[in-house]
This record gives C-alpha cells, sequence and structure tokens, in this order.
C-alpha cells in the first residue's frame, strides 16, 4: 500500500473544477456572512469585545482566501437554491436562536471549504476551514450562555478587594448599600499568623458575603481560590500571575462564570486575553502595602493596557479617593480599592464619593 505522504493529488476535469469554484465562493460567503451575523451581535448587543476580536479574525482570514477567481466563478441566476426558504428560518424567536442558527451555518459551510478546498482555492483554504471550525466550536459555548454576569461586569466600575477586618460583613455590607456592584473576596493569612483562618472559616465567611452581594444585585467574587468559589456558587475568580493557570480555572467554572487576571505588563495581558479572561486588573498603580516589594507601574501602564484590551481594565494599586481620577483620566474601565474602603471611617459615604469620580469618565467605546 502506498504511503499517504507519497499520495498523488489529481485534479479534477475543468468542468468539476468550475463547479467546486462555485461551490467554494458560496460557502465561503455563507460562512462570512454567518460570521457577520453573531459578530454584530457580540459587538452591539453583547458588548463582548473579545469575542469579537476572535470573530473579526474569522472573519477576516476567511476573506483572504476569497480569491477573485472564485467569485469569478458566481453565477447566480443559475443557481437552483437562489431564493428557497425554509420554515424554520421564520421559527427563530429570539436572538439566541439566530445566533445559534448563524453559528451552525457558519460551520457548515466551513465543512464543506474544508472537503473541497482541497481540489480547489488557494492552498491554505481547506486548513484553514478546519481551524476556524473547531473554534467556533468553543466560541458558541461562550455566545450561548448566560451573559447576565458579564453585563453587570461592564456597568460596574468600583471593585472592592476585601481585606481582613473585624467587621468585614458590616463594611461591605454599607458599600453595596451605597451602590457598589463589585466585590472580591481577598483573604490571605499574614506572615506573623499564617494559617490564622481555617478553610471552614473562610467558607463561612464567603457564604455570607455572597448572599449579602446577590442581595444588593453585585458580583461576588473569590480571590485565588477556585474550589471555594465553586463551594459558594461566587460569580467567578481572580487568579494572581501564581495562581491556577485561566485556561483551566474555566475548565472548571463553566462559561457563565467570570475569570479575572492580574497584570503588571503587557506580556501579562495579552496572555490574559488569549486565554478568555473576562476582566483584567492592571497596576500597581502606585506604591501598595497590599502588595509589598512590588515595584509601582505607574499610569503608563494603565493607558498602555486601556489602549489595547478587549476587556475591561480595573486600575488598582494605592488607588483613592485622592487620585481616582487619574487612573480614570488614563483610560480604565474601572479602579479596583482595598484600603480605600476598608479602613474608610464611612465606607458608605466613601463609595459613593468613588462612584462619583468613575461616573464622571464615560464608559470605554466596545
Amino acid at each position: 500500500m502506498a504511503d499517504s505522504a507519497s499520495r498523488v493529488v489529481i485534479s479534477p476535469p475543468a468542468d468539476d473544477q468550475h463547479g467546486i469554484a462555485r461551490l467554494l465562493d458560496a460557502n465561503l460567503n455563507r460562512a462570512r456572512e454567518g460570521l457577520r451575523v453573531v459578530e454584530d451581535w457580540c459587538r452591539l448587543a453583547l458588548q463582548r469585545p473579545e469575542l469579537v476580536v476572535r470573530l473579526k479574525d474569522y472573519r477576516q482570514r476567511l476573506g483572504q482566501c476569497h480569491s477573485s477567481t472564485l467569485k469569478q466563478a458566481r453565477h447566480a441566476a443559475s443557481d437552483p437554491a437562489t431564493g428557497l426558504a425554509h420554515q424554520a428560518q421564520q421559527e427563530r424567536s429570539t436572538p439566541q436562536q439566530v445566533v445559534a442558527a448563524n453559528c451552525a451555518r457558519v460551520q457548515e459551510a466551513l465543512r464543506v471549504l474544508e472537503e473541497f478546498g482541497r481540489h480547489g482555492g488557494p492552498v491554505e483554504l481547506a486548513a484553514t476551514a478546519a481551524t476556524i471550525r473547531y473554534g467556533l466550536y468553543d466560541l458558541e459555548t461562550a455566545l450561548l450562555a448566560n451573559q447576565e454576569r458579564h453585563q453587570t461586569l461592564l456597568q460596574a466600575r468600583l471593585y472592592l478587594v476585601t481585606q481582613p477586618a473585624p467587621e468585614l460583613l458590616a463594611v461591605v455590607k454599607a458599600c453595596l448599600e451605597a451602590g457598589l456592584r463589585l466585590v472580591q473576596y481577598r483573604e490571605k493569612p499574614s506572615r506573623s499568623h499564617a494559617g490564622e483562618m481555617t478553610d471552614r472559616q473562610r467558607l463561612r465567611t464567603a457564604t455570607a458575603l455572597r448572599q449579602l452581594c446577590w442581595d444588593h444585585g453585585a458580583l461576588f467574587i473569590v480571590n485565588d481560590r477556585v474550589d471555594l468559589a465553586l463551594a459558594v456558587e461566587a460569580d467567578g475568580v481572580h487568579l494572581g500571575q501564581e495562581d491556577l493557570p485561566p485556561l483551566a480555572a474555566r475548565h472548571l467554572l463553566g462559561p457563565e462564570r467570570l475569570v479575572g487576571r492580574s497584570t503588571n505588563c503587557a506580556e501579562h495581558l495579552r496572555q490574559a486575553v488569549a486565554d478568555g479572561c473576562d476582566y483584567v486588573g492592571v497596576g500597581p498603580v502606585h506604591a501598595t502595602p497590599t502588595k509589598p516589594g512590588r515595584p509601582p507601574v505607574g499610569l503608563d501602564y494603565v493607558r498602555q493596557a486601556t489602549a489595547c484590551s478587549p476587556v475591561p481594565c480595573f486600575a488598582i494599586g494605592g488607588v483613592n479617593l485622592e487620585n481616582a481620577h487619574q487612573a480614570m483620566g488614563s483610560g480604565a474601565h474601572g479602579i479596583a480599592v482595598v484600603r480605600a474602603l476598608m479602613s474608610a471611617s464611612d465606607p458608605g459615604a466613601v463609595t459613593r464619593q468613588l462612584l462619583q469620580v468613575v461616573a464622571a469618565s464615560p464608559l470605554p467605546c466596545p
């Protein structure tokens, strides 16, 4: 039997070549049109720029394969399927049904391109179609997941990261009553009291905080601990550079929950976006005891990150009422604070003041 590497690809007859060219043109059109429908839904309805970036890349890569030779083979008047419709097209009563139908349309077209692209069209067409088809399978899962958490995230611009405090629940409740809509439970043992809180105690505290957040329509995020986030049904998890990789966390959490990532350089940011993180923290902007020994990255990194990130960027690290306007003026989606609220004598009043600061800056365009 001949080795697969030695097989000779025989070109089809001229009539078949013309038919294949028409077939490839039709399915390239079908795939690109379907991708555009889904892309616009992500851009204008879901406001998920990180999904828009991936869909636009798929569409552009197919466009590069759509040669003028294939387009010249087009002849709609002789296509027996021109104008045909199906009752199922009239039964798509929700946007989700439209998105699902167009994802299926694209996947079917890509399969045709993969099969026949080996016999006509650009040499890279079959491989490109296969790569995009498998990528769209994963993307469709995110598209059809419940978007409620992501929508709340887009509107939340003040982010409280907790630290151990005697009146932790009272502080968080005051902030929530003042309008806060995003809370991260962060419980780091101090060096002098390592292990001072058990996992059972963390579970009890996290459960109480989650209920407070849910009662006020706020998102509840757990720092580092995916297991704890799952145990209390948190809205997501925030990961540092040394924590569980975001892809592993996503596998455990599923597409509907949020995954955030701390970044302090452009390389970290690019990787967080590539890993499908829903938002990033950028900092520390200023020196802060929360991150001892970590040099501040300043506002330059905030500007750099917000200029190129498709996901919301929260400036963090020494941000307070006095300098919050600087972070927002650098383009940040929002600010994340610790001591500014956890150490405030009146956390509710400071929350309202910080919310006024972030509200004065327009939301970044998706």
